[in-house]
């Protein structure tokens, strides 16, 4: 877990570059938690008048609602939604709308992806303890039994009731749900007054309006450095920016490096020529952004750039295993470095 912190403080720190102040005067108070097994950090800029104490109560207030987020869509979390679906051993159960919203967003993705994105991995991912200081390579026997389960179709939703049809399925929100708790609570500061900033959930970052007039730089992480390096920059006002890659969770055992992004038939690593993407949408599409992300990376480079050019409003960033570059047609901004 000490490893896992000092990564994603790392990813903090190259993620989002901000530029330098032009003209405000104001200090931007900046906090930081844990929430859904990463960091998150949030700066607010030009306060409008707000003062420090309440943009410090705003940002605690936004820092609340994540907790309670987390508290429904956790699936290690005994009083959840989730878990509490994961185990109803395929009985219907009444979850909260909120969850209900998240599922069927993500359920959304799995169908737009024809299966590349499916939340009924859980048990899957749950054999892959990425978080482990020694973390093992699991059975391909115990792979092939956990697949068993593996089938977004088989999450039924009829108003606020689901049901998980597979009792061998396991729903697991970690290709979505940090995004979406993330809009949530750039939602949640604008409804307080926030006129600027910045909210970065590990490498989810939402721009809240602008800088002094000016747009946020935000920077994109050079894939496995440790030093934060960056291959350049992204400009985002009432935006976000989300870049996932292989390199954000993973270990290697007898020579072979293990990710984090399974293969939803196979139940291991996918193995392709995409290291890292990053996307850029309207502000509100984080959740959006964080499932296509996975799918770009389960995808590969070539047919993961077909499928965001046929999506409107997002273009996207790949790096590939030899460290280059393709953007999407609409791509604008980035000065490599």
């Amino acid at each position: 877990m000490k490893k896992f912190l000092l990564t994603m403080v790392v990813v903090i720190m190259t993620t989002s570059i901000i530029i330098t102040q032009t003209g405000c005067t104001e200090k931007p108070i900046s906090k930081t938690s844990y929430y859904m097994d990463t960091i998150c950090q949030i700066t607010i800029y030009d306060m409008d008048g707000m003062g420090e104490e309440n943009a410090e109560s705003a940002i605690d207030s936004a820092f609340a609602l994540c907790a309670e987020y987390e508290s429904l869509i956790s699936a290690t979390r005994s009083e959840s939604d989730i878990y509490k679906l994961n185990h109803a051993g395929g009985k219907a159960f009444t979850c909260d709308p909120r969850t209900v919203s998240l599922l069927k967003k993500a359920l959304h993705y799995g169908e737009l992806s024809g299966g590349a994105f499916d939340i009924t991995l859980g048990k899957v991912a749950a054999l892959w303890d990425f978080h482990d200081e020694s973390p093992k390579v699991p059975s391909a026997e115990a792979v092939k039994e956990a697949l068993v389960g593996v089938d977004y179709r088989a999450v039924k939703i009829d108003g606020d009731v689901v049901t998980l049809e597979n009792p061998g399925a396991e729903i697991t929100l970690g290709g979505i749900g940090k995004g979406y708790v993330a809009d949530r609570a750039a939602e949640h500061l604008e409804d307080l007054g926030v006129t600027s900033a910045i909210v970065n959930f590990g490498g989810n970052i939402i721009a809240i309006g602008d800088k002094d007039g000016e747009p946020f730089q935000i920077g994109i992480e050079k894939p496995f450095t440790e030093q934060g390096e960056i291959i350049g920059s992204v400009e985002a006002a009432d935006a976000t920016v989300v870049t996932s890659g292989i390199y954000e969770r993973g270990f290697e055992a007898d020579g072979t490096y293990y990710h984090h992004i399974l293969d939803v038939k196979t139940g291991w690593p996918v193995e392709n020529d995409v290291v890292s993407v990053t996307l850029v949408g309207v502000k509100g599409t984080s959740a959006d952004c964080d499932a296509m992300s996975t799918i770009c990376l389960t995808l590969g480079v070539a047919d993961g750039l077909d499928f965001i050019e046929d999506i409107d409003g997002v273009e996207a960033l790949f790096v590939d295993q030899d460290g280059v570059i393709t953007k999407t047609s609409g791509w604008d901004g980035v000065v490599e470095k």
